[in-house]
């Protein structure tokens, strides 16, 4: 199975790029693993909803432009479907076993194109809360490393 995790601008805090490599590191022995980062869009008025929209679409282009071809896309935003460990391993299963390759897209702080979120098969909300997109990352990581020691029936997973 292919694992793409695309994501907006750069994790900046030293704690929390530690943690993302060791996840990384972790995902790297069960599958393979690529992370794609876009720089995010820079917007001289965050107040202005049209500049904040074409940042978005701008950004939005770069990250679906990125994707594997072929990819089944999953979407992480606040008003996808919540899921437990269980089932999203499940939906991971389902769509390596159907399609090889799974792309994973995390936006800026201003969230993600609606385009992105069109052209996925999936929106997957971690909680109606909203998080940070730097510690998201490590969220989504670490969610990855325990779905595929569900998949691969080891003991991480409690």
């Amino acid at each position: 199975m292919q694992l793409t995790l695309l994501t907006v601008g750069t994790v900046k805090e030293p704690y929390l790029r530690e943690a993302l490599a060791e996840y990384v590191k972790r995902i790297g022995a069960l599958a393979d693993f690529r992370e794609v980062t876009i720089p995010e869009t820079r917007i001289t008025d965050e107040d202005d909803p049209r500049k904040v929209g074409a940042a978005l679409t701008s950004e939005g282009e770069k990250l679906l432009a990125a994707a594997p071809r072929d990819a089944y896309k999953i979407a992480l935003c606040v008003e996808g479907r919540e899921m437990t460990s269980e089932e999203l391993a499940a939906c991971l299963r389902t769509a390596g076993d159907a399609r090889g390759k799974i792309a994973l897209f995390i936006g800026s702080s201003h969230g993600l194109a609606p385009a992105v979120k069109a052209a996925c098969d999936l929106r997957l909300s971690f909680s109606r809360l909203t998080f940070p997109h730097q510690l998201m990352r490590v969220m989504v990581a670490e969610s990855l490393y325990r779905s595929l020691t569900i998949i691969a029936g080891k003991k991480y997973h409690k």
